[in-house]
């Protein structure tokens, strides 16, 4: 007969910390498995014991085939449901198969320790993963929690922060919470990048309030003139009115995987970054002018994302397949782009090319029909209002050719799943 696993999360207190009931439960596992540190705490127990390192995929599938004739217990930091191992057991081998023992968790443990509540909170990890994105997924919370590790420590954090010029948030940072190695206290940003912290800390960051903090930055379509632009050639951007009509035809949700092909000064790319701040943007621009404007721009609006310095299609192989696909210049490689980027699109996804003339609008639409993509076009002319004296009269925008691909939809499979 089939048996449960028992997930046991654990604090800095180690078995001082559980009931009678759950230290039973590990005594009687035939095989305890965990960390080194959770392990650490039960030397004693009379099961195999066995640590968890990487590929776990190979050691849940080996644990689905043990618990058959083994009681197994798994020890884990915390709540195990909290960016913990618990989750990860569940979605693969099903919740039926599992019990479940959360212990408090580090962040319930600061929010504790700072005295305030933690619903309105924002979770946020940079434990065993990148910080890239991160500017764009807080700015303008009022209150962040974040998980660290040995890397991604309070010190990076804080330099990060201040790099983006997020200098509105305060610190709280707590060390060792619930065991005897606890500490927690106040700091600055600045404070902050200038210490070393203990390994095991959680960062909680508050929004000051005063005229000293920065307004939040909201909505899309950003005027033109908040760009940084290439100098003498000043305006050389995807114009507001295309960029945001642009943007609405990429369909983009918060987890869009983007990329940004002949990226200029990084307008397209940043307006996807704030508005995919939980996805993956990818600017690719070839002049090497153009990088410093990108770079100035990401900080600006407080987005981080990567921009290759590459002549497209160079510098795609490594990219993660795409939901959406800007092309606001191709270098004279238009119709081989979109083939490679119809190749790589993920389903439902979009390609949307910019054109400026009617032989780039020509060898866009057949590239796109000849890859069976469905094809629209739409032309933008638009004008601006301009002071003439005491009155206002209508300056002229270049018309731009707005064409958008997307896969073919097979009708009859359509109706014959309706």
């Amino acid at each position: 007969m089939s048996r449960v696993i028992r997930v046991i999360g654990i604090g800095e207190n180690g078995a001082a910390g559980l009931s009678q009931e759950t230290l039973e439960q590990i005594e009687r596992a035939d095989l305890l498995v965990g960390g080194e540190r959770q392990l650490a705490f039960f030397e004693e127990a009379a099961g195999e014991k066995r640590t968890l390192k990487s590929g776990l995929s190979a050691v849940v599938e080996e644990l689905g085939r043990l618990r058959e004739h083994k009681d197994i217990v798994v020890l884990a930091s915390g709540d195990p449901l909290f960016f913990g191992i618990a989750g990860y057991l569940s979605a693969k081998m099903g919740a039926e198969y599992l019990d479940i023992m959360p212990h408090l968790s580090s962040v319930q443990l600061a929010f504790a320790r700072l005295g305030e509540s933690w619903q309105d909170a924002v979770l946020e990890s940079v434990h065993g993963r990148p910080m890239t994105g991160l500017a764009q997924r807080i700015d303008g919370q009022n209150k962040v929690a974040l998980l660290t590790d040995d890397r991604n420590h309070p010190g990076a954090v804080a330099a990060y922060l201040l790099h983006y010029g997020m200098t509105e948030y305060d610190a709280f940072v707590g060390e060792h919470l619930g065991g005897p190695d606890e500490v927690y206290q106040h700091y600055t940003l600045e404070e902050m990048a200038q210490r070393t912290f203990q390994p095991l800390n959680v960062v909680i960051l508050r929004r000051r309030k005063g005229e000293d903090v920065p307004a939040i930055r909201r909505g899309f379509g950003f005027e033109d003139a908040e760009f940084h632009q290439r100098k003498p050639e000043k305006g050389l951007i995807t114009k507001r009115e295309v960029r945001v009509f642009s943007l609405s035809e990429l369909r983009l949700t918060e987890r869009s995987i983007v990329w940004d092909i002949g990226a200029g000064s990084g307008s397209v790319a940043v307006e996807c970054a704030r508005l995919a701040r939980y996805g993956q943007v990818f600017a690719i621009e070839k002049n090497e002018g153009d990088l410093a404007n990108v770079e100035a721009n990401k900080i600006k609006f407080r987005t981080d994302f990567p921009v290759i310095h590459a002549k497209a299609p160079a510098g795609l192989d490594e990219l993660p397949d795409p939901d959406a696909v800007f092309i606001g210049g191709s270098g004279g490689e238009l119709s081989e782009l979109i083939r490679l980027c119809a190749s790589r699109l993920r389903k439902d996804g979009r390609i949307v090319v910019n054109a400026a003339t009617i032989e780039t609008l020509h060898d866009g639409m057949k590239a796109m029909q000849a890859v069976g993509l469905d094809t629209s076009v739409t032309l933008l002319q638009t004008a601006r209002s301009k002071p003439i004296l005491n009155m206002t009269r209508f300056e002229g925008l270049n018309p731009i050719y707005v064409i958008t691909g997307q896969p073919s939809v097979d009708v009859a499979d359509e109706v014959a799943g309706e």
